[in-house]
């Protein structure tokens, strides 16, 4: 048996609730987009309930603590093939010990979901740090990302407090959404051709001015005969380089 769901992750804890209800176990719980049918394949499509989704959340909480949702959401996010099933297990695994399973390494499972939380640690500590922000001419501070996982959710605080008297928005080219904030923190959706592409012709002189200044200092401080390209890759991936100034062409 199949569980389709929408995609979302109160989707997801519906599904999980609805395994409770109809006193089954499925043999897979998949986004509705990326669900393909087989002949042969049961499935029930699963119907998004905030209520449902939030006694789900609830008990896992009463159980294992605000740690554990944390845990299972920002793995949610990571968009894992099969991220579903290890959050299931999780679940499932919670509400029938007495002890809590949290730290329960021995699980493959669950220490599986702790592998893929730090994966995801990593990828926010490296938007924090490599996100650069370009001025448009209606005065807004954009950036374009294309993280690994869905982040997005992950960073709009560490931005705010380091950007609270800025416009700014932050914007997920592969996800097609983004959090923008002015005043509050809230999250954007264009169309497929509405992107905000930061061509020159968008940007303000000044911040065209300064990034061929700063292209012009890195230029000036680099020296190929100290150039270590395997450590320079090892603190900043290539994936990232498209983020750096410094990193496109002259």
């Amino acid at each position: 048996m199949t569980f389709v769901y929408d995609a979302t992750y109160e989707g997801l804890l519906s599904a999980i609730f609805e395994s409770y209800r109809l006193q089954t176990i499925p043999l897979r719980i998949v986004a509705e987009d990326k669900h393909q049918k087989s002949l042969f394949d049961q499935v029930v499509t699963i119907n998004t309930d905030d209520t449902y989704s939030n006694r789900v959340k609830k008990g896992l909480e009463k159980k294992c603590g605000k740690q554990a949702s944390n845990l299972i959401y920002r793995c949610f996010l990571s968009e894992k093939p099969g991220i579903e099933m290890l959050i299931f297990h999780f679940v499932r695994t919670a509400m029938k010990h007495e002890e809590n399973v949290l730290q329960n390494y021995r699980d493959e499972q669950i220490l599986q979901l702790h592998q893929i939380n730090k994966q995801i640690g990593r990828e926010v500590h490296r938007m924090h740090a490599f996100v650069r922000f370009q001025e448009t001419k209606d005065g807004m501070m954009t950036s374009l990302i294309n993280p690994d996982f869905n982040v997005i959710p992950l960073i709009g605080k560490h931005f705010v407090d380091r950007y609270p008297a800025f416009e700014w928005l932050i914007y997920d080219t592969k996800r097609r959404y983004g959090i923008h904030y002015k005043d509050s923190l809230s999250f954007i959706t264009f169309g497929e051709n509405q992107h905000r592409y930061l061509a020159g012709e968008v940007l303000t002189s000044a911040e065209n001015q300064y990034q061929q200044l700063w292209k012009s200092y890195f230029r000036a401080v680099d020296i190929p005969e100290r150039r270590n390209l395997k450590l320079h890759v090892q603190h900043v991936p290539k994936r990232y380089w498209k983020y750096l100034i410094e990193k496109s062409e002259a």
